[in-house]
């Protein structure tokens, strides 16, 4: 699961690369996208103490499933399905990946 959320990470920041006209466009996306995500991710609290719909929200963020099955292969403890964690970080990765190798082929972002 570490190899495999690095591997998302690094697909993620290469398409936010690819997207940003400046060097400060980069900044964006960990700013206003990954930082909520990571904190409604139960990396610092266990997602059972939060309320009902929160709690439903945070169920498909993938940054809880990342961290849940990485505490679950640790600690041998889990909040949610380890397995729909598995599978839905390993559908984003090869979505990512499908995308990555559109905008290669497209020539999005790359200068001549």
């Amino acid at each position: 699961m570490a190899i495999l959320s690095s591997m998302l990470f690094s697909l993620g920041g290469f398409i936010n690369a690819i997207f940003a006209k400046k060097f400060d466009d980069i900044a964006f996306i960990p700013t206003f996208v990954l930082t909520p995500l990571t904190y409604l991710g139960g990396v610092f609290y266990s997602i059972q103490q939060l309320p009902d719909p929160w709690r439903t929200l945070s169920k498909i963020n993938p940054i809880l499933n990342m961290v849940d099955t990485f505490r679950y292969g640790m600690l041998g403890i889990s909040d949610i399905n380890i397995y729909f964690g598995l599978s839905l970080v390993l559908s984003l990765f090869i979505l990512l990946f499908i995308w990555c190798l559109v905008l290669l082929q497209k020539g999005i972002g790359l200068r001549s």
